[in-house]
């Protein structure tokens, strides 16, 4: 019938006019080739304006290779047919022959390509993973004298962002003379992808200050950074702002509010503007079921997302992803599972988005072998998918295979702040200083050093690998700290036993204006412990409870147990465990029998040390512990009686090594070691340090020898510890002077820590130690700790 219709209107001769509008009104690909008939009929097939038309019609309707043939059977394309064809194949995601196009307009024809034109290649050339190519046809813009044109300035900023250049986005955003909204835009759109969120609200504000036309995609742009930074406030006021201009009606402002409101927990005011929605997207109830799941309604997320599917709506990847529940995992791996499956299914696991939350959930739930198999199965890997893979490694304590996917990332992908922060994490908990001090040259070259979560991370990571100058340099060079970068240092300084500074920077903050946090409690405490700071312990810990309203978690508790039992008030210790109105868990009677180590208290020790066995008798780190107790109370019978019970259970004790690097390679020790290549050096440097030592008034410490033998075995045990075996490694194998580092798994024991304060004094040689606890720095016989740890 409407074949018919178009053959009857097209029997008499017409114009251009008549057929343009007949493309214009054209819904399908056959009503295309019908009217591409008749124009062929009417003698118009090489008319450019109605040829040029069809070309955009094809491209709408997928059908890009008639759209392509139809360019080539045109004796002498226009440059608006040139760029037609060219957006065309930059929707159809044939960007190559995008890039082919032009080079043939360039290179082929006396045409000169124009604003439309690069802003359309420049669009292209971003799907490539290499940036020279983008780079260099931002050059032929300038050459052609469009630099500074807003509509190529849009597109080439957009490129830089998506390569994660974000200083080259701004140097070409910061040249441009004149700046239209959808520049701006672009702009503040970029950053919230590249994850500088306080940076784009900034130059939200910058619009509003200027006087800049603001539209929906404005403000449904900036509302991500507001939600992703939990700024509720700043929220409010970009609605606020929405309200006065007229966008509260907007879909896109309402959804991009949803996400904010479910971002800050406030799920009332989520359904609320939920319901403000006549008939909701697919966009809109994406963004509900994730606001769900983010805030642990899992099952609220489910029923939504069936309602969805009654709805007769097709969710798609992005729905998938926000039903993962990658918030609240734990105890939900079986829907997880479902939500795989029902990935598989639809076809959308490819989706690096869907196959990235997957990964995410997997690791969290320590499911790292379905993780990784996961990722491995993913054909177009984003960066995304490479950050959750690799952050999930770092979680999980596989921070060498963390390192090793991070360096074959870089061979494909340029880091952002989230790979950077990820590896970071990696590096300080292997104290890699040589890796770590490389990733902050990476970051220097990279220009995101100026992002506070790198900067945070970068803090943390200097402070756990020993570098505690270097960490306060980057803290003081850090203009807008937030908690997390306050929190980072007084941890760090805690880590290094320098209490009285921890707590200085604590009042700094609070006089800054940074509300503390629970984690901000629990660094000033752990600092106070390490410290023998009583008192200040006490006063702190009364003000988080009585002052700031912070509920004490059982690590608090912990730390207060540690601050009292260290200091030796075993029993305010015992009193305050008592009074607490919690159930006291493992962390807080370990805390106590850790201090009955200290401070050789038996009695107490088997308090501490039933309970224990009661909560997590599968520990064996307390039954060693035990042991060491009655060891060092010469009880050898109930030494062994403890020993003896290990043995029956068949409990494993972890067993003490150390690291230490040299140059970017590290080797790794255990008492006893005569793996090593240079295991005959290392004993010889270790025999004649001894000598030394003896010379300089050293004693072994056996104390703590688990078994009941000869003083002199005894010594031979604690001397080829693997601390010892490490440092007399690093003494042959670098210059001398040279400052040594190592890392003990385990706290260190007495006698090696009396030992390495000697080695410094005969050697001069600063050596940093970093054991499960907390830094030693020995200098000339001296430890920073002050021997309380």
């Amino acid at each position: 019938m409407i074949s018919r219709n178009i053959a009857t209107a097209c029997s008499a001769p017409r114009s251009r006019n008549f057929f343009l509008d007949l493309l214009n009104k054209a819904t399908s690909l056959s009503h295309l080739s019908q009217t591409h008939a008749q124009i062929i009929l009417h003698g118009l097939h090489h008319d450019l304006a109605t040829l040029t038309k069809l070309t955009h019609k094809l491209s709408d309707f997928k059908a890009i290779n008639h759209a392509r043939h139809l360019f080539l059977s045109t004796p002498k394309p226009d440059l608006f047919l040139f760029n037609v064809l060219i957006k065309g194949f930059v929707t159809n995601d044939l960007p190559l022959s995008a890039i082919l196009l032009y080079t043939h307009l360039r290179t082929r024809t006396s045409l000169k390509p124009d604003k439309y034109t690069y802003s359309f290649v420049v669009s292209a050339a971003s799907y490539f993973k290499f940036e020279r190519l983008g780079i260099m046809l931002h050059a032929n813009a300038i050459v052609d004298g469009l630099g500074f044109n807003q509509f190529v300035g849009s597109a080439v900023v957009d490129l830089y962002f998506k390569f994660s250049r974000v200083e080259m986005a701004r140097k070409v955003f910061d040249l441009m003379p004149e700046k239209d909204t959808v520049l701006w835009n672009t702009m503040v759109s970029g950053l919230v992808r590249n994850c500088y969120f306080g940076d784009s609200i900034g130059f939200f504000r910058d619009m509003v200050k200027g006087g800049v036309e603001l539209d929906s995609t404005t403000v449904a742009t900036v509302l991500p950074a507001a939600a992703e930074l939990q700024e509720l406030e700043v929220g409010m006021g970009i609605q606020c702002l929405a309200l006065k201009v007229g966008f509260e009606r907007d879909v896109f402002v309402i959804t991009g509010l949803v996400s904010l409101y479910s971002k800050c927990g406030d799920i009332d005011k989520m359904k609320w503007l939920f319901g403000q929605i006549g008939q909701p997207d697919l966009i809109s109830y994406n963004a509900m079921i994730s606001g769900y799941t983010c805030n642990g309604e899992t099952e609220s997320s489910v029923m939504l997302f069936g309602e969805l599917l009654a709805s007769g709506q097709k969710a798609n990847s992005s729905t998938l992803v926000g039903l993962i529940p990658v918030f609240s995992p734990f105890g939900h791996l079986q829907l997880t599972h479902c939500i795989h499956g029902l990935g598989i299914k639809s076809g959308v696991v490819s989706h690096a988005s869907v196959s990235t939350a997957l990964t995410t959930v997997y690791s969290r739930v320590n499911e790292i072998e379905f993780a990784r198999q996961l990722f491995d199965e993913t054909p177009e890997k984003s960066l995304a998918s490479w950050n959750a893979m690799i952050s999930g490694y770092t979680k999980n304590g596989l921070t060498e295979m963390a390192i090793s996917l991070f360096r074959d990332m870089m061979l494909e992908f340029r880091p952002n702040p989230v790979t950077v922060t990820s590896i970071l994490s990696a590096c300080a908990q292997l104290g890699a200083l040589s890796l770590g001090k490389w990733v902050h040259d990476l970051i220097k070259s990279e220009n995101l050093d100026s992002n506070v979560y790198v900067s945070t991370a970068l803090i943390d990571m200097y402070a756990k690998c020993g570098s505690i100058v270097e960490a306060q340099r980057l803290f003081d060079l850090v203009k807008d700290k937030n908690v997390v970068t306050w929190n980072a240092m007084i941890f760090g300084y805690g880590l290094h036993g320098h209490g009285n500074e921890a707590l200085k920077l604590f009042n700094e903050m609070l006089h800054s204006g940074v509300s503390p946090t629970g984690v901000t409690f629990l660094s000033v405490l752990y600092a106070c412990s390490h410290a023998g700071l009583v008192r200040k312990g006490n006063d702190i810990f009364h003000s988080m409870v009585h002052d700031y309203g912070v509920q004490p978690l059982p690590e608090h508790y912990a730390c207060m147990v540690d601050i009292l039992g260290r200091a030796g008030q075993l029993n305010e210790a015992l009193k305050f465990i008592e009074k607490m109105p919690i159930e006291p868990g493992p962390a807080i009677w370990g805390a106590l029998l850790g201090a009955c180590m200290i401070h050789k208290d038996t009695n107490l020790a088997r308090v501490a040390s039933e309970r224990l066995f009661e909560l997590e008798p599968e520990n064996v780190g307390y039954h060693v512990l035990l042991s060491n107790i009655y060891s060092a109370d010469r009880s050898f019978l109930k030494a062994a009686s403890v020993r003896q019970v290990v043995k029956k259970r068949k409990l494993v004790k972890t067993p003490g090594c150390t690291l230490i690097e040299v140059g970017e390679t590290s080797h790794v020790f255990t008492s006893g070691d005569r793996s090593h290549p240079q295991a005959t050096a290392i004993y010889k440097m270790l025999e004649k340090l001894t000598g030394k030592m003896r010379e300089a008034g050293f004693q072994s410490q056996t104390v703590t020898a688990l078994h009941d033998v000869e003083e002199e075995e005894k010594e031979l045990m604690v001397n080829v510890h693997s601390e010892k075996l490490a440092i007399a490694f690093g003494l042959i194998a670098t210059e001398p002077g040279t400052e040594i580092r190592i890392i003990k798994n385990l706290r260190v024991c007495l006698d090696c820590h009396n030992a390495t304060k000697f080695i410094s004094k005969v050697t001069g040689r600063i050596i940093v130690v970093r054991d499960a606890n907390r830094f030693h720095h020995f200098k000339d016989g001296i430890c920073s700790c002050g021997d309380y740890w």
